[in-house]
C-alpha cells in the first residue's frame, strides 16, 4: 500500500490487529510509516546496500515530524548512492566494544600476568573506579577530557589514586590500540599529581617497641610476617606469597621466583642469622607449604593490614606503613656503611635510581669518616700522629 504520506495521514493511521503494518510514501521511493498492533507509529527507510534489503528505523512519531523524518530519509538515501550503509553503520556502532568490554579483557588476558598483589590493585580500581564511571562508554568514544575529568575527580579525595588509576587506563588503552579497538591512547599526556618519595623508617627506640608488641601479640602468624618483612626488606606481597620451597634454609637463601617479583626476574636473597632462626621455629609447627596460612594451610594470609594497625597503636608508633618497614632495612644497611649497589642487590632493585632515594642515610657513615680524615690532618698540623682506624668496607656509597 502507497500513500502520499502527510500530517493528517500519520495522525489518522488506524493500528492493525496484530504485529504491525507500513505505509509507504508515493513520492520517496522505500519511505514509509509503520504502525505497531499497540499503535506506536514510526518512520522508516528501506534500501539496499550490498545486495541485502536493509530497513533503517528514522525515529518515532511525534519524536520526528513527517517534514524532517523526509528530510532524513533523502540524506540517507544519497549516502546510500555514495555507497554507504546506514543501517550497517548502527548495527556496527552497536557491537562496538564498550570499556567494559576492555576490561574485562584486560583481566582476562594481561591481570594473570602481574603479581598478585597488582592484580588485586588493578581490579579495585577497576570495579570501584573505572566501570562506574566510564564503563558504558564505547571504547572509541573515550576522549582525553573524559579521563582527565576522571583523574581530577579522584585526585580530590586521593591524589595519588588518581595517579594508579590514570596509569592503569593508559595501560588499558594501549592494549586497546594493540587489540585494534582504536587508534590512539586517550590517556596519554594526563598530567599527574606531584607525589613525594616517603622516607619515614623506624629508628632504634621504635624497633624495640615493636618487637616487644610483637612477641606479647596472640597472633603469631601475623607477626612473624612482620619479623621476616624487617629481617629481609622484602616487600609485603613477597612474603604473604612465600611458600617453604622457595627457601633454603641450610644454605641460607630465600629464592624469589619471577612470577612473584616486581622486575619479574628470580631474586636470590642471602639470609641473615636471626631470618633462619625465625624460619626454623616456623618450619617446626608448619602445616602445608604456605609460610603464612590463611584461612586454609594451602592458601596464604592475603592481607594484615589490620593487624598491622593495631600493632602500632600498641607500640605506639605513628605515621608507619608496612612497606616503610622496607625503608627500615635500607636505612639500617645504610648507617651501617653500605653501598647503594648492595643495598639495591638486597631490595630486588634493577634500577640504580630506585634505590638513590635511601642515599640521604649515608649521612652518618660519611661524616663519621670524613671526621677520621679531619682527625689525622689535624694531628699531622700540630706534629702529633693519629692512629688510622681502617673502616668497615661498605662500598663506593655514589
Amino acid at each position: 500500500m502507497a500513500k502520499k504520506i502527510t500530517d493528517k495521514l500519520v495522525k489518522e493511521i488506524e493500528a492493525p490487529q496484530t504485529s504491525n503494518r507500513i505505509t509507504y510514501d508515493t513520492d520517496i521511493k522505500g519511505f514509509g510509516i509503520r504502525v505497531t498492533a499497540a499503535g506506536a507509529k514510526a518512520f522508516i527507510l528501506n534500501y539496499r546496500a550490498g545486495g541485502r534489503e536493509r530497513r533503517y528505523t528514522i525515529g518515532a512519531y511525534p519524536d520526528w515530524s513527517v517534514a524532517a523524518a523526509k528530510e532524513e530519509a533523502k540524506d540517507l538515501k544519497r549516502r546510500v548512492d555514495r555507497g554507504e550503509d546506514p543501517m550497517g553503520e548502527r548495527h556496527s556502532e552497536r557491537g562496538a566494544p564498550t570499556v567494559k568490554d576492555l576490561a574485562d579483557r584486560y583481566t582476562e588476558e594481561h591481570l594473570p600476568k602481574k603479581r598478585p598483589s597488582s592484580r588485586q590493585d588493578d581490579q579495585a580500581m577497576i570495579d570501584q573506579i573505572i566501570l562506574p564511571r566510564l564503563g558504558k562508554f564505547k571504547v572509541a568514544d573515550v576522549r582525553h577530557a573524559n579521563i582527565d575529568r576522571l583523574h581530577r575527580e579522584v585526585t580530590k579525595r586521593a591524589p595519588y589514586r588518581a595517579n594508579r588509576t590514570a596509569a592503569l587506563l593508559s595501560k588499558m588503552f594501549s592494549l586497546a590500540v594493540k587489540w585494534e579497538m582504536r587508534i590512539d591512547n586517550p590517556a596519554k599526556g594526563i598530567e599527574r599529581n606531584h607525589e613525594e618519595k616517603r622516607t619515614r623508617h623506624l629508628v632504634s627506640d621504635e624497633l624495640a617497641r615493636l618487637t616487644a608488641a610483637l612477641a606479647d601479640h596472640p597472633e603469631q602468624t601475623s607477626a612473624n610476617a612482620i619479623r621476616l618483612l624487617l629481617l629481609t626488606g622484602a616487600r609485603r606481597g613477597e612474603v604473604l606469597s612465600a611458600t617453604w620451597d622457595q627457601f633454603d634454609i641450610g644454605a641460607g637463601v630465600w629464592i624469589k621466583p619471577s612470577a612473584h617479583t616486581k622486575q619479574k626476574t628470580e631474586h636470590r636473597v642471602p639470609l641473615s642469622a636471626p631470618a633462619m632462626q625465625l624460619l626454623s621455629d616456623m618450619k617446626a609447627t608448619a602445616h602445608g607449604n604456605c609460610l603464612f596460612p590463611g584461612k586454609s594451610a594451602d592458601q596464604p594470609l592475603t592481607e594484615i593490614k589490620h593487624f598491622w594497625a593495631a600493632i602500632c597503636r600498641k607500640a605506639g608508633i605513628k605515621d608507619c606503613r608496612i612497606h616503610d618497614l622496607r625503608h627500615t632495612y635500607a636505612s639500617i644497611l645504610a648507617s651501617a656503611g653500605l653501598s647503594l649497589p648492595v643495598i639495591g642487590a638486597l631490595l630486588g632493585h634493577t634500577q640504580p635510581n630506585t634505590t638513590a632515594r635511601y642515599s640521604h642515610l649515608f649521612d652518618d657513615p660519611l661524616r663519621q669518616a670524613t671526621e677520621r680524615v679531619g682527625a689525622v690532618v689535624t694531628a699531622a698540623g700540630s706534629g702529633k700522629t693519629a692512629e688510622v682506624v681502617k673502616l668497615h668496607d661498605g662500598g663506593d656509597a655514589a
